[in-house]
């Protein structure tokens, strides 16, 4: 015979390493594709329908991969996604968002670890949905308090899967996802040997996407809002001289332009053309020094508040208990000149609002840390501000992505919900769209109207049911003047929410151990020889 057999021990030849090497390269590269199709989910392109497709091709992609190569596809695939997604943090540094998206994509890297193994056991489709939010739910909340941007929930909205959110919350919305793009992985890998459950899987999926569509939640309807007490709240926006992107730099125009148009605001309300405010919302970093420290913007916010004669939640900057401490707040600044209710910032950005382990990096001298001097603490308030008899719940800025910011306020009887932002560093960037999705993801999750201020965009007033009833031009000084209907009544999310991300997480990781210790443990031999290398 002509043809020989590789003996053993013998390499196999570089003619059969080259096809299976550039095979491997070419699903490397289709794992970051993946991230990147996710992505477009979102701002500025918005192609919601990219999401399960997106999720559906990384399973693929991992069905019986060794772990190594799990890892790497997930790795890329959370590289593909966070930087196309996050491009906007170039706004602070190029280098930020080099440093951020690693830590992210390495979440990704035990996603496909964790899928990997999930898609060894029976009903893999249901264990892969869980696993995903396992890794979502601690990215939220760990390195630093966590990065819950890149959540598939905040790309749902104005689909049939944010009709899910009222429901099962962000986290449930999530899992449906996750859940779609695997039963779809399995359909294209199963459904032809498999007709009949091929079937099944897409008639259950069907029927999980439209039955909130046949049977509605209360909240997105007309009749939770019916027959409720209302108040007239006017959210105020500023503007950001110049480019719209230094506040800092002209925070003293900025605190002058929210006071001149709370000023016109009185005059309005004094001639009948607009209905008189219960309250005012001026946004984070309406000013960006103390007040209580600085005579000037003390005595621009005290003139604001006499002329209109109400309450204005002011976002200011406030000196902290050490000098080298400082607080972001929401103060309601009454008539009378008293601030008794404020809300801090729960979760300040690392190393944009504060250094963490400063002391240890003071000595690598780091010329950015220079720009942050003082280190913003975050705040513990859980119970919503109460606003001339309105309960309150408020968010400064990234609170809004949050789980524990915005629960929280519900449940101890928020009644309405107020987003304070800035986003001014994030002028012209989807930055500033993707939180206002996350905003309005948040009204149909707590079936809360949500009121928006921002210095310069984009600032609105968002109905329970998701739809934006006022949205005000970027880069203007504008004010939107709405009838809020105060809520009571709390969504399925709002009451079992942490309870059904929680039982989501235990199933994922669930799932995994039983990979590991059963079924799947013979299939850990390529890791281990993998390490021995």
């Amino acid at each position: 015979m002509a043809a020989r057999t590789a003996q053993t021990g013998e390499k196999a030849p570089a003619s059969v390493d080259r096809p299976r090497r550039r095979h491997r390269l070419a699903r490397l590269a289709a794992a970051s594709l993946a991230g990147v199709a996710a992505a477009g989910a979102s701002a500025p392109w918005e192609q919601r329908w990219l999401l399960p497709l997106a999720v559906a091709a990384l399973v693929l992609l991992l069905q019986r991969e060794p772990l190594r190569h799990a890892f790497a596809m997930g790795l890329l695939f959370g590289f593909g996604y966070t930087l196309v997604l996050t491009g906007w943090v170039r706004a602070v540094g190029t280098d930020a968002w080099l440093l951020l998206s690693p830590v992210v994509a390495g979440y990704y890297a035990l996603a496909g670890l964790g899928i990997a193994l999930a898609g060894r056991l029976r009903g893999w489709p249901v264990w892969t949905a869980s696993v995903w939010v396992a890794i979502e739910t601690a990215m939220s909340t760990w390195p630093l308090g966590g990065f819950p941007w890149t959540r598939l929930a905040w790309a749902t909205v104005d689909t049939p899967f944010a009709l899910w959110l009222p429901w099962v919350g962000a986290s449930g919305v999530s899992f449906l996802v996750a859940l779609a793009g695997a039963m779809l992985a399995w359909v294209v890998r199963e459904g032809k040997a498999r007709p009949i459950g091929a079937v099944v899987v897409i008639g259950a999926a069907l029927l999980v996407g439209s039955a909130p569509v046949l049977v509605r939640p209360e909240s997105l309807t007309s009749s939770w809002e019916a027959g409720l007490p209302t108040v007239t709240v006017a959210a105020v926006q500023g503007d950001v001289p110049g480019a719209g992107n230094d506040l800092v730099a002209v925070h003293e125009q900025v605190t002058e332009n929210h006071v001149q148009a709370t000023v016109d605001l009185a005059e309005r309300v004094e001639s009948g053309a607009v209905p008189r405010p219960d309250f005012v919302l001026w946004p984070e970093n309406s000013t960006a020094v103390d007040p209580f420290a600085d005579e000037q913007t003390n005595a621009g916010i005290s003139r604001a508040v006499a002329a209109v004669g109400v309450p204005v939640l002011v976002g200011a900057i406030v000196d902290g208990p050490r000098p080298d401490a400082v607080l972001n707040q929401g103060l309601a600044w009454l008539p009378d000149g008293s601030t008794k209710e404020r809300y801090t910032k729960r979760h300040p950005v690392p190393f944009g609002e504060y250094v963490p382990f400063r002391s240890l990096l003071s000595g690598l001298q780091i010329g950015r840390l220079d720009m942050i001097p003082r280190d913003m603490i975050a705040g513990t308030r859980t119970r919503p501000l109460d606003i001339a008899g309105t309960r309150v719940a408020d968010l400064i800025c990234f609170d809004v992505a949050f789980d524990d910011s915005v629960a929280a306020q519900i449940e101890n009887g928020g009644q309405m919900v107020t987003v304070q932002t800035s986003n001014a560093t994030f002028t012209g960037t989807s930055q500033q769209m993707q939180q206002f999705t996350i905003s309005r993801a948040r009204a149909m999750e707590t079936g809360r109207t949500v009121v928006v201020a921002s210095t310069n965009g984009i600032s609105g007033v968002i109905g329970p049911d998701g739809t934006v009833r006022a949205q005000l031009e970027p880069r203007t000084t504008d004010i939107a003047v709405a009838q809020v209907a105060l809520v009571n009544e709390h969504t399925p999310a709002v009451r079992y929410g942490s309870l059904i991300r929680q039982l989501l997480v235990l199933a994922g990781l669930t799932a995994v151990i039983a990979a590991v210790i059963g079924r799947g443990l013979p299939r850990l031999r390529g890791l281990r020889s993998w390490r021995r290398r």
